[in-house]
């Protein structure tokens, strides 16, 4: 399976409010091929919680570490907990880098998957890449890939 996943770097709740993603994929085989490929959409809303946590370099004040959690409703049914670390500054320019593991049902295939978070915002301008890490699906989401997109419409 693959989803696509793409959201604005901003670092903040809001910009992680809603998404739409795309997958690809057959779930009764872990490592689809070219043939028996599928591709769906799933739309849904989720629900995000950023804790900050202590920064273990006191030399680097504008480096921020964050847990994670999301709950997931829709098409993705579930929740996830990860990491984040960011960077940024008053012009409005950053960056930031995350892991998470997602657990749920997504399309009515149960299991989990790691995502793999990559952002950066320059000058307002945002520019996000959200990945299905290789290899980490499990149970009917074995052989997820792609990437997943998010969509902003009226702040959400």
């Amino acid at each position: 399976m693959k989803i696509q996943m793409l959201i604005p770097a901003s670092l903040t709740a809001a910009v992680l409010a809603s998404f739409a993603f795309a997958q690809t994929g057959a779930p009764a085989q872990p490592q689809p091929n070219k043939e028996n490929a599928l591709t769906q959409h799933a739309r849904g809303t989720f629900d995000v919680k950023l804790t900050p946590q202590p920064s273990e370099d006191k030399e680097q004040p504008t480096l921020a570490r964050f847990s994670l959690e999301k709950q997931f409703h829709g098409d993705l049914e579930g929740s996830s907990k990860g990491e984040m670390l960011s960077t940024g500054n008053p012009q409005g320019s950053g960056g930031y880098v995350a892991m998470e593991r997602v657990t749920g049902t997504l399309s009515g295939h149960s299991g989990s998957f790691a995502l793999q978070h990559s952002g950066t915002m320059n000058h307002g301008v945002p520019q996000l890449t959200i990945t299905v890490v290789p290899g980490s699906g499990t149970g009917q989401l074995a052989g997820l890939s792609g990437n997943f997109t998010l969509t902003m419409k009226d702040g959400k």
